[in-house]
């Protein structure tokens, strides 16, 4: 047999491990409320080949490919355990497994390593919270793929409305296909209906209440059912807390920003600052996609090798507050044609540094290019540190982050040597760090770090709404802090 043959081979038998994994992440997730990750890479309603994608990307980061037949058993010990709703991650099962010198069995190990989501320690399903959207543009649309992606058994998030101004004919038919395609994410991952009778759009079987109205007081949120929801408000009209007060009327109990808060609005970097929202807190921030793309590197720097001072300068794609040709615009240069040029602006990314982080004295200063590309932004975060290091010991330490820290969900690591923009559309990280690119000289360091703009920043919204919810369940095995 050649060694054509025995590739093939191997493939077919990964991909068949592969296609029965399917039932048994679907069934985990629709009828206990448990995530399969691998590496922090969510496998329900992944494809066969999108499975194995996912465990050979491991190869980039830990070092060596990852087997579906190294995860398999792992999977099979999970659906005999009494679990309760949480996140368990294959990878850091697998990786921990092989670590561990006590003579256990697969079995053994695992029930042992989610000991907190089985039994009397589990945590209990939870009513579902509503959610509505206030704004149906890039984030708003993508946001509403995530809640419904994420709906699973029907506990957790459940978006039930959308509030938009009105439009003119078959208006939310139009609203419906640009949910269904979009140009840069592409096909919605199910089924999308239309019930104008009703201004409902039904997504998977979730059905999603057209709201029309101009202002916020217009809205009797009470009328169409929903109660203590959760609002997000990707307008961006309202940054302060008393505009987003408005919002808080009846049947809704707390209000998110998809945009960089003013004043006294808590501006939340999942990952970094989540658990410091107050139970009572109902206006917060999620500050901007590039605030939330370099404050958890910079804490991961910070903790290790002591930041005293910093400048980020993002390349960002660009986006509709720009226009496509030349035309008036309140803002300097932003007026210019965005497909044409590159537009040097302003970022608000570095000052909001302060709220998310407040133990970091140094102090941040950032700038900002704006260049035609649709979407993926880069962020060139130059540090000076408050140690001599080497290129070596931060990618190593890099690296470790996005395994087995806390911030493993916000930052991840690429070490492609040929990676572009277009190569992280998609990313549900906040950052990925570029190994390739990065420069350590003593105690100067910088960082080159891909976010996706759009879907990265979303997936954070996300997390910040599932933990001010109470939905956010706990991930296993458990990460060392």
């Amino acid at each position: 047999m050649t060694v054509n043959d025995d590739s093939f081979t191997n493939w077919k038998i990964r991909e068949e491990i592969a296609e029965s994994m399917i039932p048994l992440i679907g069934k985990l997730h629709r009828e206990r409320d448990v995530t399969v990750l691998l590496h922090s890479r969510s496998l329900v309603n992944k494809s066969v080949v999108s499975i194995l994608k996912t465990h050979r990307f491991a190869r980039q980061i830990a070092g060596a490919e990852l087997s579906v037949t190294e995860t398999m058993p792992f999977l099979q010990a999970l659906t005999a355990l009494d679990l309760g709703p949480s996140q368990i991650d294959l990878g850091m099962l697998a990786t921990m497994y092989k670590a561990d010198e006590r003579g256990l069995s697969v079995e053994q190990f695992t029930a042992e390593a989610v000991a907190g989501a089985t039994g009397a320690e589990k945590t209990e399903r939870r009513e579902p919270r509503d959610v509505v959207l206030y704004g149906f543009g890039r984030i708003g649309r993508l946001v509403a793929r995530l809640l419904i992606e994420k709906a699973g058994s029907g506990n957790g998030l459940r978006l039930r409305a959308i509030v938009v101004r009105g439009g003119g004919e078959a208006d939310l038919v139009k609203r419906a296909s640009l949910l269904r395609r979009d140009s840069i994410h592409g096909q919605f991952n199910g089924t999308i209906t239309v019930d104008e009778a009703t201004g409902t759009i039904i997504a998977n079987g979730n059905a999603i209440k057209v709201i029309y109205a101009n202002d916020p007081s217009e809205v009797d949120y009470t009328a169409h059912g929903i109660k203590d929801a959760i609002l997000i408000d990707n307008t961006g009209k309202w940054r302060d807390r008393e505009g987003l007060s408005q919002h808080l009327r009846p049947g809704i109990d707390k209000v998110v920003l998809t945009a960089p808060g003013k004043g006294d609005v808590p501006n939340i970097v999942h990952g970094v600052n989540h658990d410091t929202v107050k139970p009572d807190e109902q206006i917060l921030s999620c500050a901007s996609c590039t605030t939330n793309a370099i404050v958890p590197p910079l804490k991961a720097m910070d903790d290790e090798f002591g930041v005293l001072r910093g400048h980020v300068e993002t390349v960002h794609s660009f986006t509709n507050d720009q226009n496509l040709l030349d035309n008036y615009h309140k803002a300097d240069r932003r007026g210019r044609s965005a497909p044409l040029n590159m537009v040097i602006t302003e970022t608000g990314a570095a000052s909001a540094v302060a709220k998310a982080l407040p133990d970091l004295k140094a102090p941040i200063t950032g700038s900002s290019i704006r260049v035609p590309v649709p979407d993926v932004s880069i962020a060139i975060l130059s540090l000076r540190l408050g140690r001599e290091t080497t290129r070596d010991e931060v990618l190593d330490y890099l690296r470790d982050v996005s395994l087995n820290s806390p911030l493993k969900r916000q930052i991840d690591f690429t070490t492609a040597p040929d990676a572009v923009s277009m190569d992280f559309v998609g990313s549900r990280h906040a950052s990925i760090v570029d190994a390739g690119a990065t420069k350590v000289d003593g105690d100067n360091a910088i960082l080159y770090l891909w976010y996706d703009n759009e879907f990265g920043y979303s997936c954070q919204v996300v997390r910040v709404v599932q933990h001010v919810s109470g939905v956010e369940y706990p991930t296993y095995p458990a990460t060392a802090v």
